[in-house]
C-alpha cells in the first residue's frame, strides 16, 4: 500500500507540474497581451482588441436570483461537497449560470454596449451560503426547481454551497475585449412590444432607445480571442497577477514534474513500482 501510495503521488506530481507549466505559459501570454494593448477611450475607439475603463450602467433591469438585488449582471454557482480517494474534501461546481443581459460601459467620453457572454469576470460583490444537507431553504429550492435540475434531490441530501456574484450599477471596471462596429439595428426605432419581449421595458423603452443610439461600439469576446476580461482591478494589477501566475507555473511546474519523475525513478530502482514486481 505504501509503494502504491508513493507511486500515485509521484505520478500526480508529474501531471500537476505539466498542467502548471501549461497554465503558466497561458498566463504569460495573457500578461503580454495586457501589456501590448493600450487603454483606449470610447470616443476614439478603434475596432479590434481593446482595453477600456469606465462605469457600468444597466440596459435592462435584472436582479440576482438569490439576493434579489438589482444589478447589471449576475452569476450563480451551485456546489456540492465531494471527498477524494485520499479523504480530502472540496467543493465541486455542479451548476453555473450567468445573466445574458448586455449592459453599458461609460468612460466619460462615450458609451459602449458590452455583451458579457463567455467573459472571465473577477469583479463585483460575492455572497455565499452553505447548507448542511437534508434539503435546502428558499430561494435555492425554487431556483433549482425553476431550472429543472434533475439531480437537485440528490444534491440537497448532502452539504451544498450557493454563490452569487453581481455587478451593481455604477461600478468601475476594467475590460479587455474586442470592439465591433455598432450594428445598424441599434439605429432602428424599437417598438414597445419588442422591448417588452426582452424585458427591457422594466427600465423603459425610451431609456433603451436613447442609450443604444449613443453607443459607439459593441464589446464582446471574439471567436479567436484567448480571453475576455471584466475586472474591478486596474490594468496594472491584473497584469501583475498574471505575471505571478506565469512565474509560478513556468518555474514551479517543471520543478514539480522533475521531482515526480525522480521519485518514480527511485521507486523503480528499489522495485517499488507495482507493475515491475
Amino acid at each position: 500500500m505504501s509503494s502504491l501510495f508513493w507511486t500515485l503521488g509521484s505520478a500526480a506530481a508529474v501531471a500537476s507540474g505539466v498542467a502548471a507549466f501549461v497554465q503558466g505559459f497561458r498566463s504569460l501570454r495573457l500578461q503580454r497581451l495586457l501589456e501590448d494593448t493600450p487603454t483606449a477611450r470610447v470616443r476614439s475607439l478603434a475596432m479590434g482588441l481593446v482595453e477600456l475603463e469606465g462605469a457600468l450602467h444597466a440596459r435592462s433591469r435584472t436582479a440576482g436570483p438569490f439576493t434579489n438585488r438589482d444589478c447589471v449582471w449576475w452569476e450563480v454557482e451551485l456546489q456540492t461537497l465531494r471527498e477524494s480517494n485520499k479523504g480530502l474534501k472540496r467543493w465541486s461546481t455542479v451548476h453555473r449560470e450567468q445573466s445574458g443581459h448586455p449592459f453599458y460601459l461609460d468612460d466619460g467620453t462615450g458609451t459602449a454596449l458590452v455583451y458579457p457572454q463567455n467573459a472571465q469576470v473577477s469583479a463585483g460583490e460575492m455572497v455565499s451560503e452553505e447548507t448542511h444537507g437534508l434539503g435546502v431553504p428558499e430561494p435555492y429550492s425554487s431556483y433549482m426547481e425553476s431550472r429543472q435540475l434533475g439531480m437537485r434531490g440528490l444534491w440537497s441530501i448532502g452539504p451544498m454551497r450557493f454563490r452569487e456574484r453581481y455587478l451593481e450599477e455604477g461600478r468601475a471596471v476594467f475590460i479587455l475585449g474586442r470592439a465591433f462596429p455598432k450594428p445598424h439595428a441599434v439605429d432602428v426605432s424599437m417598438d414597445e412590444e419588442a422591448l417588452e419581449a426582452t424585458g427591457t421595458d422594466a427600465i423603459g423603452a425610451e431609456h433603451v432607445r436613447h442609450n443604444d443610439g449613443r453607443c459607439m461600439a459593441i464589446i464582446r469576446r471574439g471567436p479567436h480571442d484567448p480571453t475576455f476580461l471584466i475586472s474591478d482591478k486596474s490594468e496594472k494589477t491584473v497584469s501583475a497577477e498574471y505575471g505571478f501566475k506565469a512565474f509560478g507555473g513556468l518555474v514551479g511546474g517543471p520543478l514539480l514534474a522533475v521531482f515526480g519523475l525522480w521519485c518514480l525513478v527511485e521507486l523503480a530502482k528499489s522495485g517499488g513500482l507495482p507493475w515491475l514486481r
